[in-house]
């Protein structure tokens, strides 16, 4: 109910009990100073005392009404869900949220059947937040075993936000486990701070991943806020247990760079592809699958701060096999990499199999006694084979071929 609202029933209420003196009654509430009310033992009309009576307790309850409206529907907590898509949460004192805004395109796309985060307004925060929470498991934001969701809460009142931490942290987990999505839950409780939050508006980002973003470059000051601010929380988290070395390349550039080597090898068109950080593991690389329309499947695995590509494993599902397009010829490579697809070729020649009969094939760039070279390792027919190819010449310098049990 609006304030206006409740002073016309207010008002309405008043005018029953006192309707042909409201304003004058309204006015003896007022203190008269330097006015002295002679009191006579003349009995005064009956009437009179109850309504100026009314009268003042309605006056305090149209002040009092207001104010009791004001802090039913004042923000105690500021909730924030950070994947990649970041969504902000104002909540009342009785857990119900008063307003819902996506801080980014990617959480416009998560809360676009719920107006914009409009529908959201009114309802309990476990509601509202499970609606997003399905939200992102449906948009695919949640179903990696290396995707994160953070959960922040943000309170001046200490045991209220661990408390809506608690609560929100079962919540989450229940619909990951009920949805069977692989994500992993992290949480912070965060005290209101000035120049977090003019961080978090500038980077159109949450106070919660800015807290993210300030603990990385905690460890490594030397890294940028803004850069950092487009990142996942999965990569913020990882650079986090890696000590934040350097700047990774991000996961758009592990993709582009994994497309266009897919399209060195494969003239079929990209029917699906997926992006995994991998920034905590040695070497730290980006993990991306790409798949073909022709059903072959190809894992790249990306130096996470360089680009190189370090290791790609192709796989051909076997029900589409023998629909599977002819790859392009290997493009030679120049003196000091022949490339991938070179050394493919090379050990495929001389191992004198067919391409379409070969799987489990994993192709590695390794350094022995100085040199660089290519491991190559793929199965054909019931056998394995195992190959050492120079990087730079393309020479065998070793092979071997056994039963495979």
């Amino acid at each position: 109910m609006t304030n206006e609202k409740m002073e016309q029933r207010l008002t309405a209420a008043l005018e029953k009990t006192a309707p042909d003196d409201v304003s004058g009654v309204l006015s003896r509430c007022e203190v008269r100073k330097g006015t002295v009310i002679n009191m006579t033992t003349r009995k005064p009309a009956r009437k009179r005392w109850p309504a100026l009576v009314a009268a003042c307790l309605a006056v305090m309850l149209l002040g009092g009404g207001g104010l009791f409206y004001q802090q039913v529907n004042a923000v105690a907590s500021v909730v924030s869900l950070d994947v990649n898509p970041s969504i902000e949460l104002k909540v009342s004192r009785s857990e119900k949220v008063l307003a819902c805004a996506p801080l980014n395109d990617d959480a416009k796309t998560i809360l676009a059947d719920m107006g914009d985060g409009a529908d959201l307004k009114g309802a309990k925060l476990d509601v509202a937040v499970n609606a997003i929470v399905g939200s992102l498991v449906r948009n695919g934001y949640l179903n990696s075993i290396s995707s994160a969701i953070m959960i922040s809460v943000e309170d001046k009142d200490t045991a209220r936000a661990e408390k809506l931490q608690r609560e929100l942290t079962i919540a989450v987990d229940g619909i990951l486990q009920t949805s069977d999505a692989k994500a992993s839950v992290l949480t912070q409780t965060l005290t209101q701070d000035a120049a977090r939050e003019q961080q978090a508006q500038e980077n159109s980002i949450s106070t919660g991943k800015a807290a993210l973003v300030n603990r990385v470059l905690a460890i490594n000051p030397e890294l940028q806020f803004d850069a950092l601010a487009k990142f996942s929380v999965e990569e913020l988290k990882d650079l986090t247990e890696a000590g934040a070395p350097a700047m990774p390349i991000g996961k758009d550039k592990a993709m582009d760079i994994a497309v266009a080597e897919f399209g060195k090898t494969s003239t079929a068109e990209i029917l699906h592809s997926e992006v995994d950080p991998k920034l905590d593991e040695s070497p730290a690389h980006y993990e991306v699958e790409i798949t073909g329309r022709n059903g072959e499947e190809i894992e790249y695995k990306i130096d996470a701060y360089s680009g190189a590509v370090i290791a790609v494993k192709p796989e051909m599902a076997d029900d589409e096999a023998s629909e599977a397009q002819p790859a392009k010829p290997a493009q030679p490579g120049t003196a000091q990499d022949i490339g991938h697809a070179k050394a493919k070729s090379i050990a495929l020649n001389h191992a004198g199999v067919d391409a379409n009969t070969v799987y489990d094939m994993n192709i590695e760039m390794d350094t022995e006694n100085g040199a660089i070279v290519y491991e190559v390792e793929f199965k054909s027919g019931n056998k394995e084979y195992d190959y050492e190819i120079d990087a730079a010449t393309g020479a065998i310098l070793k092979h071997e071929a056994e039963v495979d049990d």
